[in-house]
């Protein structure tokens, strides 16, 4: 007799019930309601398919995956077919029934199916090609014409369609309808004139359209920033992280001679499943505009920028930042990695005597400051993306997922949609996304989302919240409201709900772990704090650590726009991301000294008195920690080619201090991490 498993809280873990099956001769046990095609696989046994997606419900619409069992009349698809105790399956590599109907299959497929694998963008890494080679016929007895349509098609701005080459696999429909929630693509017409569509005067108008390309186990979806670009085997790959929100999603870079072509998303169950948005899949071209920063510049006495040496920039930013040592700002944009926040961090105590420091060169708050240090920073991981997806009740308050971090709206679809999530959004309306999470709208006007989460305390929702698993999220939004992040921890408190805040940029929640903060240390120590300065300092080998009260972001422009600051170090800052950008440029205009450390051309650089080019993400290793707090590492994918002649804003802060004469030991990835272990 086997005994039940318990948890930490002593609830039992019943083991899952099993079958047992035979394939090809030999047994195997799977849980319950396992599909066929599932436990082949687990003995490692291959069966062709197309339509059969392991994330999408299953359809049998190719027929490519017919196998023999036991008892039945005829050849089965074992993308449908469940697991049963006592079946017997026979795969093509022992049924001669099977391998035929698998070849009978694919003959059909191959009918109309054009012959542009030679310049098909699927070539080389195509199914259908493999598959034809595996399990299809030498050669074709098809001579008449086959069907042809004028191609391609833009069903999107990104995405093109040839319809000649579908197979009808429904992948791609499956997708936008069970996963995005997206009903813009779908099976048009029937028999022989059935053919994906979209709808009259209706593109392709989804956040996640990208994937059906990915997914697409033929040509017949293409991406056109890549289409006819370079074949699949000329391109060197390298697993990589998306840098463009809190989602932490896991991807694949693909490059060729030192330039990115393509990224595709990866394959991670705990994070992005095997999904990304389509700003992860196709805004990487930031990186390869021709406004990007090759070499320093200087500001001479003429008052314009001039190209300069690495060597004399360094000279002047030092001149420049030493005369105002103790009266410099520094203002870092939330898209740096843990490393360069930490870097930043590190460089304003140690080199410039300051706690005016601040990651959020945006809108935010005192509140906002105190609620992360009290809640956020330093803390272990409280709710995760699995805790999303078993979770009772999730309330949103100044948070709109799909626009703000898509993955997570991905998996509170899913919840909703396989297990009847209760999602309540705090808004003043029922955005898109809500509604395709089957949402309920806790209707509030702008500013009264403080007052709305004290409400929620008791009532149906407060029940909910006191179940066990409850999450409340909160976005960066909810700084904005007076009271907002105070609420919803009162909330979270009253009814025992987690809470998680996600920010909107990828490197926010590592630039708070970093004690990117005006009153925060690495680790959530807070500045105040005698002791944790004192550890602080003994970590970096200095005696002591300013302890006066640090700028936020705001008063740090208002310092500089005032003269009370004589100088500010600003890296990876976009003016426009603050309330007032234009009390931003006055305050780059008035200040005595500006260094830039940045990858393009922008506001920022066109007034700095230094500017620093600094590496991407797609040249440089490091970790984003997404909202989670689950640490996303990565290495440089362009690593040792030309592309990466820039270096990482650590690299150029280790070199400024050291020519300030302060040895701030952050010269390497390694070395940075081994300090913030």
């Amino acid at each position: 007799m086997t005994s039940a498993a318990k948890t930490e809280t002593g609830d039992e873990v019943r083991p899952p019930e099993l079958v047992t099956l035979t394939i090809d001769g030999n047994e195997i046990s799977v849980p319950k309601g396992t599909l066929v095609i599932r436990a082949a696989e687990l003995m490692g046994i291959q069966i062709p398919r197309f339509c059969d997606h392991p994330l999408l419900e299953p359809v049998g619409a190719c027929r490519q995956c017919l196998v023999e069992v036991e008892g039945q009349r005829k050849p089965m698809a074992s993308c449908t077919t469940v697991a049963t105790d006592d079946m017997v399956v026979r795969t093509q590599l022992t049924s001669e029934a099977a391998d035929k109907a698998q070849h009978g299959v694919m003959e059909l497929l191959l009918i109309n199916h054009p012959l542009d694998c030679p310049m098909c963008d699927k070539g080389g890494e195509c199914p259908l090609q493999n598959q034809a080679m595996s399990n299809g016929r030498a050669d074709s007895r098809f001579t008449d014409v086959k069907r042809t349509f004028a191609k391609p098609i833009n069903i999107s701005s990104q995405v093109l369609l040839d319809r000649e080459r579908c197979i009808l696999c429904a992948r791609c429909t499956r997708f936008s309808e069970q996963i995005a929630g997206d009903i813009f693509i779908d099976m048009q017409e029937r028999g022989a004139l059935q053919q994906v569509g979209i709808y009259a005067n209706e593109p392709f108008d989804s956040y996640f359209s990208g994937n059906t390309v990915q997914i697409c186990p033929v040509g017949a979806l293409t991406g056109s920033s890549y289409r006819f670009r370079a074949r699949p085997f000329d391109l060197v790959s390298s697993p990589s992280v998306c840098e463009h929100c809190a989602s932490g999603c896991a991807q694949r870079t693909d490059h060729r001679r030192g330039k990115v072509l393509r990224r595709l998303a990866g394959d991670d169950p705990e994070v992005n499943e095997e999904w990304n948005c389509d700003k992860g899949r196709w805004a990487f071209t930031y990186a390869t505009q021709a406004d990007v920063l090759n070499t320093p510049l200087i500001r001479d006495a003429d008052g314009s920028l001039q190209p300069a040496s690495w060597s004399h920039a360094i000279a002047v930013a030092t001149k420049g930042l030493e005369a105002a040592r103790g009266r410099t700002g520094v203002l870092v944009g939330g898209r740096a990695t843990l490393e360069d926040a930490y870097a930043y961090s590190k460089f304003a105590r140690i080199v410039l005597d300051s706690n005016d420091i601040d990651f959020r060169a945006r809108p935010g708050s005192a509140e906002e400051a105190d609620f992360l240090a009290a809640r956020i920073a330093g803390q272990p991981i409280s709710v995760s993306y699995a805790d999303l997806e078993s979770a009772p009740v999730v309330v949103l308050a100044g948070f709109e997922p799909e626009d703000e971090s898509p993955i997570v709206f991905l998996r509170l679809r899913k919840a909703a949609r396989k297990h009847g999530l209760p999602i309540y959004a705090i808004a003043p309306f029922a955005t898109r996304a809500l509604t395709k999470m089957s949402g309920r709208l806790i209707k509030t006007v702008p500013g009264a989302e403080a007052s709305a989460l004290e409400g929620l305390a008791s009532g149906e929702v407060g029940d909910l919240l006191s179940t066990a698993g409850a999450v409340i999220m909160v976005g960066e939004r909810l700084a904005t409201v007076p009271g907002g992040l105070s609420a919803a921890a009162r909330l979270a408190d009253a009814t025992g709900a987690r809470l998680a805040w996600v920010p909107r940029r990828a490197g926010e929640r590592g630039a708070l772990e970093a004690g990117a903060l005006p009153g925060l240390l690495p680790g959530g120590r807070p500045v105040d704090d005698e002791t944790a300065r004192a550890q602080v300092a003994q970590a970096w080998n200095v005696s002591e650590l300013p302890s006066g009260s640090g700028r936020d972001a705001d008063a740090i422009v208002a310092a500089a726009t005032d003269g009370t600051l004589g100088a500010l170090l600003l890296g990876g800052v976009e003016p426009n991301d603050f309330i007032d950008p234009q009390a931003v440029l006055a305050a780059l205009d008035g200040v005595g000294f500006v260094v830039s450390l940045e990858l393009r051309h922008s506001a920022v650089t066109e007034r700095a008195d230094v500017v620093f080019p600094v590496a991407s993400t797609t040249q440089k290793a490091g970790v984003f920690v997404n909202w989670e707090g689950r640490f996303r590492p990565f290495e440089a994918a362009l690593r040792g080619t030309a592309q990466q002649a820039s270096q990482s804003d650590h690299q150029v802060l280790d070199t400024l201090a050291d020519e300030m004469g302060v040895y701030l030991g952050m010269s390497t990835v390694a070395a940075a991490r081994e300090e913030l272990a």
